[in-house]
């Protein structure tokens, strides 16, 4: 058991958008053997989408909409990927999906440095104390100084950084990568699509500059020298503990640089580590299966209309047709077919280990946050749903197909994409998001994937909050006084919907024992 859970690497690929994940992530793909031929995100040459962008709206504009998963075998380990969207409107997502990573790759386009999501990504692996590493990306294109970009992730980011591979100048002059980790130097004929051979020189030797001149050749050693009299020699331990971020440089799309990556990704970044629970920590070597879903997709398989809740394993062995307790129902589940991913193509497994991300089928027993355990109490915690800021109240536009709309509606909300509330003033349905892109995929989705449309109706609201109160008079009165702006959301809980910040404040102070939350995590 302790070597199936050493060889398991499971990690996020997190970054603002347009920085080159996806790229990054269909370069690891062609390195694991998973697929020939990489994708392009965008392009007119390359016919193929990239593997991870499999939702068709993903593939119309070139952007990560929802979390994919994906895993491949590399020298011996096995390696779990999560390609997260790095749009803001979908950020909710990717701070799920950071609860159920050991490690975290974060991409930088060399241009355009550190980014607002990406400051904001930092922020909660800080909170986690998850190990980072940054890989500057696009260095085929005119951009910063390696050296200033350096001094502005260590400013920005708040983490001591150290570079494990370094660029041979960049732009159109950009040779290759000098791998500091291993002291090879590795030259690449930029190719898109295929991967190809390495060439390793002695640094200090005269044959260096036979391949990248006599002015790079000395203006490489040089740095260095410099980068070692700077920098504090790589410890891992610090990495470990998350203080320390190794840096590496490349360019994704046309393969430089990646592979230096992954083999000292592989070697340094943790197995899986314990995971926090509210009654206890649990170990990945002990015994029994323990585990938590954090994620929700509906229509994987366009042919049949199901969810699947993606469950991450936390400890002990994962076992086909197997009995399991679902906490919150406390109800007994058995799942004949258990999937693991390549992102939309999925395959039955028999058992999974700690650190491994499996596909349980759905039919409505599912939410984001349940724990499955062999018999054990446990609640594993920390999955956020944010409150909304933008609101539109949804109608059917086709009264022929209110059944899809319903059905469409209610796997989407299972996602976690939006939430949905229901006035119980009027009686209508209401859709809050984090931002105005989610309209559009939820428009986008229930018309291409449960055929029904809609309409939308905007609506001036500030925030949604849910309230509770153990003085169940005060907690009426309230209900009776702002009758117009009381709703339930799904689970049937009452949600207060506040038309601005003052309304807001004025409820907080005329109502001193009802509590008001801002996430429905409580």
């Amino acid at each position: 058991m302790n070597e199936e859970i050493e060889r398991r690497r499971t990690f996020a690929i997190v970054a603002h958008p347009d920085a080159g994940k996806t790229t990054l992530t269909e370069k690891f793909l062609l390195f694991g053997g998973q697929i020939q031929v990489a994708g392009a995100v965008k392009s007119n040459k390359i016919r193929k989408t990239a593997t991870s962008d499999w939702m068709d709206i993903e593939k119309q504009r070139g952007i990560s909409v929802t979390t994919s998963v994906m895993e491949f075998d590399y020298e011996g380990y096995k390696i779990n990927i999560l390609d997260t969207p790095g749009h803001q409107d979908f950020a909710e997502d990717t701070f799920r999906t950071l609860t159920a990573v050991d490690s975290v790759i974060i991409v930088i386009d060399c241009a355009k440095g550190v980014e607002l999501q990406t400051r904001r990504l930092m922020e909660v692996c800080r909170m986690r104390n998850t190990p980072v590493i940054v890989f500057v990306n696009k260095m085929d294109r005119e951009g910063n100084d390696p050296f200033d970009l350096l001094d502005e992730l260590e400013e920005e980011l708040q983490i001591q950084v150290r570079p494990l591979s370094w660029p041979i100048d960049r732009g159109a002059r950009f040779k290759g990568v000098y791998n500091i980790y291993e002291e090879k130097l590795d030259l690449y004929n930029p190719s898109k699509q295929t991967v190809t051979e390495r060439v390793e020189v002695d640094v200090n030797g005269p044959e260096l500059a036979g391949h990248i001149g006599e002015a790079d050749a000395q203006k490489l050693r040089a740095d260095l020298e410099l980068i070692s009299g700077v920098y504090e020699p790589f410890d891992r331990q610090a990495y470990l503990d998350g203080s320390l971020a190794p840096v590496f440089f490349g360019s994704a799309l046309t393969n430089f640089g990646v592979k230096e990556l992954l083999d000292c990704f592989v070697e340094i970044a943790p197995a899986p580590r314990p995971v926090t629970a509210e009654e206890r920590v649990v170990h990945p070597e002990e015994e029994k299966f323990t585990g938590f879903i954090f994620k929700m997709t509906a229509n994987i398989d366009p042919n049949h209309r199901s969810s699947i809740a993606f469950c991450k394993v936390c400890s002990g062995r994962f076992r086909r047709n197997e009995p399991y307790r679902h906490m919150r129902l406390d109800k007994t589940l058995r799942f004949s077919s258990p999937t693991q991913f390549m992102a939309q193509r999925k395959s039955t497994i028999e058992e999974a280990w700690p650190g491994d991300i499996i596909g349980l089928p759905d039919t409505g027993n599912f939410k984001i946050g349940d724990t499955l355990t062999e018999g054990e109490t446990l609640h594993f915690k920390g999955l956020p749903s944010f409150s909304p800021e933008m609101f539109k109240y949804i109608d059917n536009a086709d009264p022929m197909r209110a059944k899809q709309l319903a059905k469409g509606l209610d796997q989407l909300m299972g996602e976690g994409v939006a939430q949905m509330f229901t006035n119980t003033f009027n009686g209508r349905k209401l859709i809050g998001t984090v931002g105005q892109l989610q309209f559009e995929v939820i428009e986008y989705r229930l018309q291409h994937e449960y055929n029904a449309s809609c309409k939308w109706e905007p609506v001036s609201l500030y925030k949604a909050c849910w309230i509770e109160s153990d003085d169940a008079a005060e907690l009426e009165a309230f209900k009776k006084r702002k009758y117009q702006f009381m709703a339930v959301d799904k689970d049937g809980r009452d949600v207060f919907l506040a038309d601005s910040g003052y309304v807001l404040q004025m409820a907080q102070i005329d109502f001193k024992h009802i509590k008001f939350h801002f996430t429905s995590e409580f």
